[in-house]
């Protein structure tokens, strides 16, 4: 069963906002930094996600399956930018 505690909306300088009860903190595990999604009626708070999260085994199974490769498939010829500066 879930939780459910009613607060208000206030002022916070020139915006406004909403006091997280310690108790919601804890249980949660909230840091400093948190993303708010907007769903249909609701805002949801959750623990900030790390940059480029996940993409490592996203990469990984794209290359298991051979769906690595450039997209323009080799049609561009290479530019001296690419053969004399580039570097892996």
């Amino acid at each position: 069963m879930s939780t459910v505690l009613k607060t208000r909306i206030v002022r916070i300088g020139n915006s406004q906002g909403v006091r997280i009860p310690k108790l919601f903190l804890e249980q949660m595990h909230l840091g400093d930094e948190v993303e708010l999604e907007l769903q249909s009626d609701q805002i949801v708070i959750r623990q900030a996600r790390h940059t480029r999260e996940g993409w490592e085994p996203a990469f990984q199974a794209m290359a298991e399956q051979g769906d690595d490769q450039m997209l323009d498939g080799g049609l561009l010829p290479p530019t001296s930018w690419d053969e004399n500066e580039w570097v892996w």
